[in-house]
Order: structure tokens, then sequence, then C-alpha cells
């Protein structure tokens, strides 16, 4: 009898170590971009920062605009693993946009710093865009449809 209980104390056992084993004390996450971008543009001070001072702070900015050489975006995003009713899906736990504006000396003449909230604020268009390089002739859709069905019949 005393056997029997020992075995399942060992199912037991086994069952509260898988349960366990998944139990962490730090939240795994994975991050893309600038890390605490938030603190560190804190750090900037406007009409006082210049771009050298906002490289040694930040870095290399992730992208400059095309129309402007003097407008610098930082990108930070964070996803962390969810919740067992989320079956472990990634979450989306911070993302914040810091766009910088520089003048033509390169002094920082504006800063703005955009969270998750705001970016969800952001509303755009929904017009789509007419390609007429990529639209086949007639000639092309029926030669294409004939090679489909000369290579579908071997």
């Amino acid at each position: 009898m005393f056997i029997r209980i020992f075995k399942h104390f060992k199912y037991i056992y086994l069952f509260l170590f898988i349960i366990l084993i998944n139990c962490q004390i730090k939240e795994s996450s994975n991050n893309h971009g600038i890390l605490f971008l938030e603190n560190r543009a804190n750090k900037l001070e406007i009409s006082k920062s210049n771009k050298n001072d906002v490289v040694n702070i930040i870095g290399q900015p992730h992208s400059k605009s095309i129309d402007n050489e003097n407008e610098w975006i930082y990108i930070e995003r964070v996803l962390v693993k969810g919740e067992y009713h989320k079956l472990g899906r990634n979450i989306l736990k911070s993302s914040n946009i810091l766009f910088l504006e520089f003048d033509k000396f390169g002094i920082l003449k504006n800063k703005k710093l955009f969270n998750k909230d705001d970016i969800k604020k952001i509303s755009f268009s929904n017009k789509k865009t007419e390609n007429d390089l990529s639209k086949s002739s007639f000639v092309e859709k029926l030669f294409t449809s004939l090679k489909a069905k000369m290579y579908r019949r071997k």
C-alpha cells in the first residue's frame, strides 16, 4: 500500500515540476530599436542640443525624412509574451516614436514623442494607388495562360 501512494507522489511531483519550470521571475521581452527612448529624449534640450549631441545620447537615426535631411526619426518597440489565456502570443508592451527636427545650423528645433496611444489615433487614407506599369497587356495575359495550359498537361 505504501508503494502505491509513493507512485502517486511521483506523478504529483512531476506535474508540479512542469508547472513551476514555466514560471519566470523576469518577463521575457523582444526589443526592437532604441531602448528607453523616452528617457533619452528627455535629456535633449530644444534650442541647445545639436546633431552631435543627439548622436551621442541616442545614436544614429533609424530613418531621415525623404524631403528634409534635418528631420530624424527614432523607433522603440517592446513585445512581451502573453499570459496563459492569451496562449503565449506576443503583446505590444510599448511602442514609441521620436521625431526630431533641426534647423539649418543643426540645432534641435522641435521634438515630438509619440507613444502607443498616440499612434492609434493617427488616421490613414483608404485610397489605393493604381499602378499602370504592373498591368499586363492582352498579349501578355494570352501567352501566360497558354504557357500555364501547356505545362499543366505534362
